[in-house]
C-alpha cells in the first residue's frame, strides 16, 4: 500500500450497542472493543503507520451511569497490563488528557508507562483519556497565559507553531486521517485542533467488530484523496 498516513486517529465508537444487539450488559461490550484497540496497534505497525491515537474515555463519558463508569475503569487497570507490555515492544506511549480525576493507583501507572517509554522509537500510541479537544485547547492557552503574565512571552509571540507545542501531540506527528466506526459522523471534540487538514473516514461498523480489511479500507480511502492544504 502506499501513500499511508503516519498518524492515525480512532474514535472508538459503538461498544454499548454491540452489547445491546446481544442482549449483553454495555461493559461486555467495552471489554469486546478493548480487545480491538490491542489488535488495531498491531494492524497499523504492519501497515507501516507510525502513530495511533485512540479516544477510550471523553470529559463527556463522565454523565455516563456510574455502574458503566466504574467498569470502564476496571476494565483500564486490566489492560493497563498490556499497555505496559506495549512498551516493552519500544513502543512510546503518550497519555492526553487530564489524569487527575482518575484514582490513585491508576494515575501512578499511567505516569510511570509514559516515562519509561517516553525513549522508545518503533511506534507511537496516543491514548486519550478524560480528554477533550476544547479543554486541551484552553489548558494549552492557560500555559501561554502564565508565560505572559511572567514576561517569558508576550502576546505577539503566540503563534499556531508556539499553540502546538502545549498540546498533548506535541511530540507525535501530525493527524492525516480520523477513522469512526458506528455510523457517527462528528468529531465529538476530538483532536480537533490537530484534524483542521485530516482526512476522515467514517464507517457503519461497530468498534468492536473493526477488522485489518476495515482499516485497510480507510487507508485505500485516504491514499486516494487529493490533499492541497489550501492550495491548488
Amino acid at each position: 500500500m502506499e501513500n499511508i498516513p503516519q498518524h492515525i486517529g480512532f474514535i472508538m465508537d459503538g461498544n454499548g450497542r454491540w452489547a445491546k444487539k446481544r442482549a449483553m450488559p454495555r461493559n461486555f461490550g467495552h471489554n469486546q472493543g478493548a480487545a480491538v484497540f490491542k489488535k488495531t496497534i498491531n494492524w497499523c505497525r504492519e501497515l507501516g503507520v507510525k502513530c495511533a491515537t485512540f479516544y477510550a474515555f471523553s470529559t463527556e463519558n463522565w454523565r455516563r451511569p456510574s455502574e458503566e463508569i466504574k467498569g470502564i475503569m476496571d476494565l483500564l487497570r486490566r489492560y493497563l497490563k498490556d499497555i505496559r507490555a506495549s512498551a516493552d515492544e519500544n513502543i512510546r506511549i503518550i497519555i492526553l488528557g487530564d489524569i487527575e480525576p482518575f484514582d490513585k493507583d491508576i494515575q501512578d501507572e499511567l505516569i510511570d508507562i509514559m516515562q519509561t517509554s517516553k525513549n522508545n522509537t518503533g511506534f507511537i500510541v496516543g491514548i486519550a483519556l478524560n480528554y477533550g479537544g476544547r479543554a486541551e485547547i484552553c489548558n494549552a492557552a492557560r500555559l501561554l497565559a502564565v508565560k505572559c503574565s511572567q514576561g517569558e512571552i508576550i502576546p505577539d509571540d503566540i503563534t499556531e507553531e508556539l499553540i502546538g507545542e502545549y498540546l498533548y501531540t506535541s511530540e507525535m506527528p501530525p493527524l492525516d486521517l480520523v477513522i469512526r466506526p458506528s455510523g457517527e459522523q462528528r468529531l465529538s471534540n476530538f483532536l480537533i485542533w490537530q484534524a483542521a487538514y485530516a482526512e476522515f473516514v467514517f464507517m457503519d461498523v461497530l468498534w468492536p467488530d473493526f477488522t485489518k480489511k476495515d482499516l485497510e479500507y480507510a487507508i485505500r480511502e485516504y491514499a486516494a484523496r487529493n490533499r492541497r492544504f489550501g492550495g491548488i
